[in-house]
């Protein structure tokens, strides 16, 4: 119960975003590091190759928001990371939610020179 009044009196959340190129996962946390919600692009109905789609990042981050809302938290950072075509998706779902986000930080790893990278993909 303590936990739950934390959440009401802090109202803001913490959401980070792993974009990959076959699906989009979302995470909401408290402040603190917890985890309050989380949701996919294939949590629902959309299964197989459309989980990578902007549609799929939209609808997980909407009904993360809508959670995050019942909760009492209204303002969010926004963490993003990966090179899927979810990134912009998100905060516009959190935006249509209701919510309101503060910071956009992007998370993305860069290697400075460390391991030797995979080969290339043939096309």
């Amino acid at each position: 119960m303590i936990y739950n009044n934390l959440l009401i009196k802090d109202k803001e959340g913490i959401i980070h975003t792993h974009c990959s190129y076959n699906n989009t996962i979302i995470t909401a946390t408290d402040k603190i590091g917890n985890t309050i919600n989380w949701s996919s692009g294939g949590t629902k109905d959309v299964k197989g190759a459309r989980r990578s789609t902007t549609f799929a990042a939209q609808s997980a981050a909407m009904r993360v928001g809508e959670y995050l809302r019942t909760q009492g938290i209204e303002k969010v950072h926004l963490f993003l990371k990966g090179v899927g075509s979810g990134r912009n998706a998100v905060a516009k779902g959190l935006q249509i939610s209701g919510l309101k986000v503060l910071t956009v930080t992007d998370k993305t790893p860069v290697p400075y020179n460390g391991c030797r990278p995979c080969k290339r993909r043939r096309v």
